[in-house]
């Protein structure tokens, strides 16, 4: 079937939320807020909205947690690199480099201040330090903050929250369940409350790669994207489609297929993406890892992508676009390896010229790097 509402799948389930706000400066984020601690019990993803807004993941807790941060003064970033910022981000918190692990990591575009998801091996506590322009760094205090907890239906039992975006008017949430259906899109109406509803939504993929329809593999990284006023969610899967969704199909109880537009090439996992501007030109930068014999000097690689390859609306799931030919020789100028950024493990945008990174140099050592965008 290739309709837009198919019949439930078998396999891993993968969960988006989508809980629509209000995107417009003159409009409340929030209906009402809740003063004190969320109560997290794991931060598996960040990403910030506008006025400071942070979104956090806690697949653990199952629950979407939206923070006003407050941090909404502009300071420009200035370092352009921090050597061994593990060791760096470990001693605020009392250990050592080996002792901690960075999840993840997001720029607030209102302060560029840095924000960092971080878990303390020893006990597998999570928590968030930033670090400012200047290079100080901070422990996130979550202990009396102004925030909504967003509870993920009952009958939904994620196993891990894998990404979070902006959409302008909604929040888009990637995450990967213990189901029988592939993938999940929940839509949660705002302004922000804590009283807010889930409405359900299950979602196929066709997998390029593998020339077949699949619901088991997770969406890993999203992001959103408008065409003509309609509004889509655009994700990315292991073995690298890059598919679609119609925002408009994400109603309680639908069953969608999306579009795949391009495929990057099997064996990746993506790890992040975010869009920008150069040369009057948009594009999609996203961070890869090989789990296959690496492309170059790192499994961590970075592929840029012509943000027009969205529009397409024919050549696309079995049509689309292949990055490599069956060679592994280039099939696209598309979409091309970013050699500056081999290495980078996670990303975020800086600016409008800059990106930040961790980057690992493949022997247990990790830096904090300023990078141009390409």
């Amino acid at each position: 079937m290739r309709s837009k509402r198919i019949v439930t799948g078998m396999g891993v389930a993968l969960v988006l939320l989508a809980f629509a706000v209000t995107a417009r400066a003159q409009g409340p984020l929030f209906k009402n807020t809740t003063t004190g601690n969320p109560k997290l019990k794991s931060i598996e993803a960040i990403s910030f909205g506008p006025k400071g807004l942070l979104l956090i993941g806690d697949g653990r807790g199952s629950q979407v947690v939206a923070v006003d941060t407050g941090d909404t003064t502009k300071k420009t970033w200035t370092k352009t690199e921090v050597k061994k910022i593990k060791d760096e981000l470990a001693n605020r918190v009392g250990t050592t480099g080996k002792g901690i692990e960075i999840l993840k990591m997001a720029v607030n575009p209102a302060s560029q201040k840095a924000y960092f998801a971080v878990r303390i091996m020893q006990g597998k506590k999570d928590l968030i330090l930033t670090m400012d322009a200047d290079g100080k760094i901070n422990e996130f205090d979550l202990e009396n903050v102004k925030h909504v907890r967003v509870a993920l239906p009952a009958d939904t039992k994620v196993a891990t929250i894998t990404d979070i975006t902006w959409a302008g008017d909604r929040v888009l949430v990637a995450a990967q369940a213990n189901e029988t259906f592939g993938s999940k899109i929940f839509v949660i109406s705002g302004p922000l409350d804590n009283e807010s509803k889930c409405a359900c939504v299950s979602a196929e993929t066709f997998h390029v790669a593998h020339n077949r329809w699949e619901t088991k593999a997770p969406i890993r990284t999203v992001l959103p994207y408008e065409e003509k006023g309609k509004k889509y969610l655009v994700g990315a899967f292991t073995c690298t489609p890059v598919v679609k969704y119609s925002i408009d199909d994400l109603q309680s109880g639908a069953k969608v297929k999306g579009m795949s537009v391009i495929e990057l090439g099997s064996g990746n996992t993506p790890l992040g993406m975010f869009t920008y501007e150069k040369g009057g030109k948009k594009y999609i930068l996203m961070n890869t890892k090989r789990f296959m014999k690496a492309f170059g000097p790192s499994p961590y690689w970075t592929v840029r992508i012509d943000y027009d390859l969205l529009q397409e609306n024919t050549k696309v799931n079995e049509k689309a676009l292949l990055r490599l030919k069956g060679n592994n020789e280039s099939a696209t100028d598309r979409a091309q390896m970013m050699t500056d950024y081999h290495g980078v493990m996670t990303m975020a945008r800086l600016d409008d010229e800059r990106a930040l990174g961790v980057r690992t140099d493949g022997k247990g050592g990790f830096d904090l790097v300023v990078l141009a965008l390409p």
